[in-house]
């Protein structure tokens, strides 16, 4: 009985001391996303939208005059994109081509830079 509730404790300990699995972003995936052929500002045509894909792995999207609306981190895998908002929504998309991305019912478009 001792022993058992010994090891129910050091289990309880230890997944108390581990963060969530959605919270952080291990390092070679952090590498994978800084890499990517991706990075940089996505705008609709209309401009109203303006997403800024960072190679920390996080992203920053303007509303109109809202700047930083959205923040959070994402991840690149070949050529669909995850998002994990700051707020706690998550959503993806795909780029269609090297300077178009579909994402949340929404076409961006690269901006030069």
């Amino acid at each position: 009985m001792v022993i058992a509730c010994a090891l129910l404790v050091t289990v309880a300990c230890e997944s108390a001391a581990t963060p969530r699995a959605d919270s952080v972003v291990p390092t070679s995936q952090q590498e994978h996303t800084a890499d990517h052929r991706y990075l940089g500002m996505w705008v609709t045509a209309d401009g109203r939208i303006r997403q800024q894909l960072l190679p920390s792995g996080r992203y920053d999207e303007a509303r109109g005059a809202r700047e930083s609306a959205y923040t959070g981190r994402y991840e690149v895998r070949g050529s669909n994109i995850q998002y994990w908002d700051d707020s706690g929504f998550t959503a993806d998309g795909v780029f269609v081509t090297e300077n178009e991305l579909h994402h949340g019912g929404m076409i961006f478009y690269r901006q030069p830079q």
